[in-house]
C-alpha cells in the first residue's frame, strides 16, 4: 500500500507540475510485474502529450528492449472515432510524444540495461544519478551439503557495434545529474522528479489535433 501510494503521489504530482500534459510511468523492474506496472501506466495515458518513465530502485530481470520498444515508435496511422464528438484514434498505442528516464543508484542488473537501451535508441534523456552497474548474471549452479550456494557470474551483455562491454562495474551515467538529499526527501520534495517535468515541458510544443480528411463525395450519375 505505501509503494502503490508513493507511485500514485508521484503521478499526480507529475499531472499537477504540467498542467494535466505529462505522463507518469514507473517500472520497478525488468520482469513480469514491471511489464504490468509498464502498461498499465502506459497505455492509460495516451492522452498525455510526454511522460516521465521512472526506473529507478529497478532490481532487474530480465533484458528490457521491448518497453524501449514500444516507447520509441512513431505515428502510422489514424482512425475515425464512431464516439460522438469522439477524437481521432492514433495507431500505434501509447505516448508517441517526448519521454525521459529517472535513473539512480538503486537501480541494476536489468536496470543498468534499460537506460543503456533507452539511450541507444534516442527514446529521451536520462536524469538522476548513475546505475548500480551490475548487468553480468549470477547464476546458482553449486549447492552444499549445508543447504547454502555458491552463485557465479554468468551471462555478460555487450555492444557489438562498438565492441565494449555494457554497463558492468561503471553503470549506466545520467545525461542531467540531479542527486537526492534526506532533508529534500523528508519534506517531500523531489528533485529528480521535478528536474524530469522540467526538461520535458521544455521539449513540448503547441498540441497537435489530429483531423481526418473530408470524407470523398460521391459522383454523380452512379
Amino acid at each position: 500500500m505505501r509503494q502503490r501510494t508513493w507511485v500514485e503521489d508521484n503521478r499526480r504530482l507529475v499531472d499537477t507540475l504540467s498542467n494535466g500534459r505529462l505522463g507518469y510511468v514507473w517500472v520497478p523492474n525488468t520482469g513480469g510485474p514491471g511489464y504490468i506496472s509498464f502498461n498499465r501506466y502506459y497505455f492509460a495515458q495516451q492522452d498525455k502529450e510526454g511522460a516521465v518513465i521512472n526506473e529507478r530502485f529497478n532490481d532487474g530481470g530480465l533484458l528490457d528492449d521491448y518497453m524501449v520498444d514500444l516507447m520509441t515508435r512513431n505515428l502510422r496511422a489514424s482512425l475515425t472515432n464512431e464516439v460522438p464528438s469522439g477524437k481521432p484514434m492514433r495507431l500505434p498505442a501509447g505516448i508517441l510524444d517526448p519521454k525521459v528516464l529517472l535513473i539512480n543508484e538503486m537501480a541494476g542488473s536489468g536496470g543498468d540495461f534499460f537506460p543503456w537501451v533507452f539511450r541507444q535508441q534516442n527514446a529521451g534523456k536520462l536524469i538522476g544519478m548513475t546505475t548500480w552497474g551490475g548487468l553480468v548474471k549470477s547464476s546458482t549452479h553449486y549447492r552444499l551439503i549445508d543447504g547454502g550456494s555458491l552463485t557465479t557470474p554468468d551471462n555478460a551483455v555487450f555492444d557489438p557495434i562498438k565492441n565494449e562491454w555494457i554497463a558492468e562495474n561503471r553503470g549506466v551515467a545520467p545525461d542531467i545529474k540531479v542527486r537526492q538529499d534526506a532533508k529534500s526527501l523528508f519534506l517531500g520534495q523531489d528533485a529528480q522528479l521535478q528536474r524530469a517535468v522540467q526538461e520535458l515541458m521544455k521539449q513540448l510544443t503547441a498540441k497537435k489535433e489530429i483531423t481526418p480528411p473530408p470524407f470523398p463525395t460521391p459522383a454523380k450519375g452512379n
